[in-house]
């Protein structure tokens, strides 16, 4: 029996234009910039009340790990911010913890919501700045840093 080859043939773009243009296209030109926008601080906004769900929790989550892609790909987009977003990733941490102890529901303390507004803050800055092609980079690390397995885990496991 012969062994199966690796090889795998790459996908072909009929429209190489099109598809170049669109990645130079301005975030706040797209259509779904709004509705992300939207769901950002609707899920910043449950939180702050005390009505987030895991999916809020899950929302803000990635918007975080945005905010720290787009320093990592492009460091003029807010590296020099960098301890502060710490922060505030590490305050969405705590309070995602706390939230999966008490059956899921998230309370904020005042220093984690103030650390956390500032990242909101710089992420949507962030936003206004990038385009498209920058935002799929961005994912793009996230992927692989959750790869390299070198995103802190709300639940640790036990090591046994």
């Amino acid at each position: 029996m012969r062994k199966k080859s690796k090889y795998k043939p790459k996908g072909v773009r009929l429209d190489v234009m099109t598809w170049v243009k669109a990645g130079l296209k301005p975030f706040a030109e797209i259509s779904v910039g709004v509705d992300i926008r939207i769901k950002n601080h609707a899920a910043m906004d449950a939180l702050r009340r005390g009505d987030a769900t895991k999916a809020d929790i899950d929302i803000l989550i990635g918007a975080f790990n945005m905010t720290e892609a787009y320093t990592i790909i492009k460091p003029e987009y807010g590296a020099d911010w960098a301890d502060e977003i710490r922060a505030g990733q590490d305050a969405l941490l705590e309070v995602a913890r706390r939230g999966v102890a008490n059956h899921n529901r998230f309370i904020l303390k005042a220093k984690e919501l103030v650390a956390m507004n500032l990242v909101m803050e710089i992420h949507d800055a962030q936003l206004d700045q990038t385009n498209v092609r920058e935002m799929e980079l961005a994912m793009d690390t996230i992927d692989k840093i959750y790869k390299l397995r070198k995103a802190r885990p709300i639940i640790e496991k036990e090591k046994t």
